[in-house]
């Protein structure tokens, strides 16, 4: 495993079991925009065989980009190998943060939304591995983590003890997979944000379609309640 510099956010002492967030503190008016880029075998299947065009929601990029919005990335390994250009992108942005969602979106507990699950004894070296993968991309590096399906248990934990991460859930969920209309995604952002809340939502784009449609309401009405985007490490320092 490398050394990891002093003072990259979410860094924890390695050894001891990480701790779990799932949002910062209630103070100020800063909330975390965070996007979750998924990529199971399945997914690259579908990609290779056309039936799937794309993963890769660069309209959302687009508006971020465009209206300097800060959003932090949750890659996993397989989506970053599969578009590295993109990742490139994303890391160059100063705006924007990188942090790790495992290498091929497996479960680490049973009865996580049917996805296959990895076994007790690769879980450490799936993650560690994911952050050697995003690593040499530079940018704004995170040691964030976020399970799939926000599904962990106390074993879960333990196997990423050596790692020195800390794990963000969230606690406003857009609802983005496979949503079928724009107008429910914006509502569950507004009702539930709040100062310090880190927002999930995907820029996986045929898995999350209506995201890109979604994103200019929310970011209105985060406006308007006085809410304003930050990187998820000033969020989660109520900085």
């Amino acid at each position: 495993m490398s050394p990891r510099p002093a003072g990259v956010p979410g860094a924890t002492p390695t050894g001891t079991r990480p701790p779990v967030v799932d949002h910062g503190p209630r103070v100020g008016n800063r909330v975390a925009l965070t996007f979750d880029a998924d990529m199971t075998d399945g997914m690259l299947h579908s990609l290779r065989s056309g039936r799937v065009r794309s993963y890769a929601n660069l309209r959302i990029l687009d508006l971020l980009e465009r209206e300097q919005v800060p959003a932090t990335f949750f890659l996993t390994g397989k989506w970053v190998q599969r578009y590295p250009e993109v990742t490139r992108r994303i890391a160059g942005n100063p705006r924007f943060e990188l942090a790790n969602h495992t290498y091929g979106h497996l479960a680490f507990t049973g009865d996580c939304y049917d996805l296959p699950r990895l076994p007790a004894s690769a879980m450490t070296e799936d993650v560690a591995k994911t952050f050697r993968v995003i690593e040499p991309y530079g940018g704004r590096q995170t040691r964030y983590f976020r399970f799939p399906g926000l599904c962990h248990d106390k074993a879960a934990l333990d196997a990423l003890a050596p790692l020195g991460l800390t794990v963000v859930d969230g606690d406003v969920v857009s609802g983005d997979p496979f949503a079928k209309s724009w107008q429910p995604l914006v509502r569950a952002v507004l009702e539930k944000a709040r100062p310090g809340s880190v927002v999930i939502m995907h820029v996986t784009e045929a898995n999350a379609s209506m995201t890109d449609e979604a994103l200019p309401h929310i970011l209105a009405g985060l406006r308007e309640r006085g809410l304003v985007p930050a990187p998820l490490s000033e969020v989660l320092a109520g900085a």
